[in-house]
């Protein structure tokens, strides 16, 4: 059993593919950063790194962008501690750890035990697929976003979702204009809630973010719009998966009457002096 750190996304992504492909929901955060990175080569004074983990053959895969958490995606626990100490060579300031639970909590033990700090949980988040899909109902009707919803779209990045983004919300908005990925329900013409997805990655596309004003929440807008996002996603041939915030019990249930399954847990670890 070993571990092994590179800064080269492409030989990276020829290494590792075949195996995170054999589950691209679990895996589809890390599938997505090393594509993004191996298309689009950074300049960055700091690099982002990229770790493998063989066991006889490839078993494991994470990642840590500059600034960034480093991902554990769904490494197996048995190989937390050989992956936090290939980190630590590289990054040792790192900013914390996200990953499945019972991975996470025992990369930071390993990690707090040399660094001499301590981890603090700081999100908690569940990873839904999509099974079943159940239409659900609500007053009003769909449609994709056009040039006109541009500004509202950035304004509600910048009041209501923006965390989830980061950037220019602006260019954010207008990306998914070209790239026709964000839906808005509207009740009169007025649009009161949106759902964005991302593009598809080996067949699996991400829902999210979904947003409504609070004025217009707790009127069903924003599940029946997942419903339909979800089944346009289904319907162009690919999977649709989502995350959750496990501090939200009302999306949590909203997405279940959708047709969402829990798949696995993450969460989101800081570390501190």
């Amino acid at each position: 059993m070993r571990a092994q750190l590179t800064s080269d996304a492409s030989a990276y992504r020829e290494l590792v593919f075949p195996f995170l492909q054999r589950d691209p929901v679990r895996n589809l955060i890390i599938l997505t950063s090393v594509q993004e990175h191996a298309d689009n080569p950074r300049s960055e004074h700091e690099p982002a790194y990229f770790v493998s983990v063989y066991d006889d053959a490839v078993a494991g895969a994470a990642i840590q962008a500059p600034g960034r958490l480093i991902y554990l995606g769904a490494l197996q626990p048995k190989y937390a501690e050989i992956v936090a100490d290939a980190f630590f060579e590289a990054v040792p300031d790192a900013p914390g750890v996200a990953g499945d639970r019972v991975v996470a909590d025992r990369f930071a033990d390993r990690w707090c035990a040399r660094r001499g700090c301590r981890a603090t949980e700081v999100r908690a988040a569940r990873l839904h697929k999509l099974d079943t899909l159940t239409p659900l109902p609500a007053d009003g009707q769909p449609r994709l976003m056009t040039a006109a919803d541009v500004e509202l779209i950035a304004a509600w990045g910048a009041t209501g979702f923006g965390q989830e983004i980061g950037g220019d919300y602006l260019d954010w908005s207008r990306l998914h204009l070209r790239e026709r990925r964000l839906w808005l329900w509207t009740v009169d013409d007025e649009p009161v809630s949106m759902v964005a997805h991302h593009l598809p990655v080996f067949g699996v596309c991400r829902v999210g973010p979904v947003y409504t004003p609070p004025e217009h929440r707790r009127q069903g807008y924003a599940g029946a719009l997942t419903s339909h996002v979800s089944a346009e996603i289904r319907s162009a041939g690919n999977q649709a998966c989502l995350y959750t915030n496990l501090a939200d019990p009302t999306s949590n249930s909203i997405y279940q009457q959708v047709g969402y399954r829990p798949v696995a847990d993450f969460v989101e670890v800081e570390f501190s002096a």
